[in-house]
């Protein structure tokens, strides 16, 4: 059977490259044009470029961008927070049992990685609402934690399996208890899938608009994403503004991946060696 030939990969890299980077360059060169311009011309690059639509969005007497950003930041930042914090204690827990309870439980919630947001969206406004949560901000959070928590639960099971049970033994002898023992011993090693949790929810969260849309409601309450749905009316034609609103939502979940990418890619393969 003949290879292929070496010129394939690269123009493959290459295509599918320019396929990602297409929408992202439209944003960027359309932030910097005014409506017209980018009408007439939406691929063009922004000669002049502006800064009109940003300061518009900035300055919106609605404050609709700094509503969704102050929504935002709440939501994911208490989200990923406790669902790392929760998933990492029982992640530990399952990964050093070894009871059949262990094995059934953590079936259970792999099951969980398996079901589609919007296949349970409706069974979760009905419980928030039973509990006088929906259109709440912790209702929100509280349907983030319950979803997301298989999968921070099935990244730290195997990094902890990377982790030498010896080094608990060594608390456990010092007089640690198994809480201090974790939190104060063993949580610190798992830092590398604690970034890999954070980055990943902190992505999801912070990107998705169903639910915040559903449960907090368009009139009640908005985030970045919803926010831009919000701005987008039956007769728009402001599409800078728009533009101006998909690049400030990015922006802090840009930094947010910058900050914690040295560990990602080892938390996501520490469990790959041992199991």
């Amino acid at each position: 059977m003949k290879k292929p030939k070496a010129w394939l990969r690269p123009v493959a890299a290459l295509l599918a490259g320019f396929l990602f980077f297409l929408p992202i360059y439209l944003v960027l060169v359309n932030v910097f044009k005014d409506g017209s311009a980018i009408v007439s011309n939406p691929v063009g690059l922004p000669i002049p470029p502006t800064l009109d639509n940003i300061q518009g969005v900035l300055s919106r007497p609605d404050h609709l961008f700094w509503y969704g950003l102050v929504n935002s930041t709440e939501v994911t930042v208490i989200s990923i927070l406790i669902v790392t914090a929760i998933s990492a204690m029982l992640g530990h827990y399952l990964a050093r049992s070894t009871g059949v309870m262990a094995k059934v439980a953590m079936v259970t919630l792999l099951c969980g990685l398996m079901v589609p947001p919007a296949v349970i969206l409706s069974p979760i406004t009905e419980v928030l609402r039973a509990l006088g949560l929906m259109s709440t901000v912790p209702g929100l959070i509280l349907a983030y934690v319950g979803y997301y928590m298989p999968f921070g639960v099935f990244v730290f099971a195997g990094f902890v399996k990377t982790i030498p049970r010896e080094v608990e033994e060594a608390a456990a002898i010092d007089g640690a208890g198994a809480f201090r023992a974790f939190w104060q011993v063993v949580f610190p090693l798992m830092r590398p899938a604690s970034a890999s949790v954070l980055i990943f929810l902190g992505v999801w969260i912070w990107n998705d608009f169903l639910n915040p849309l559903i449960i907090l409601g368009p009139a009640t309450g908005t985030t970045v994403t919803v926010g831009i749905y919000r701005a987008i009316g039956e007769h728009q034609a402001d599409f800078g503004s728009v533009f101006a609103l998909m690049f400030l939502a990015t922006l802090p979940i840009l930094v947010f991946y910058l900050a914690f990418q040295k560990q990602f890619v080892k938390g996501l393969t520490g469990g790959a060696t041992k199991g």
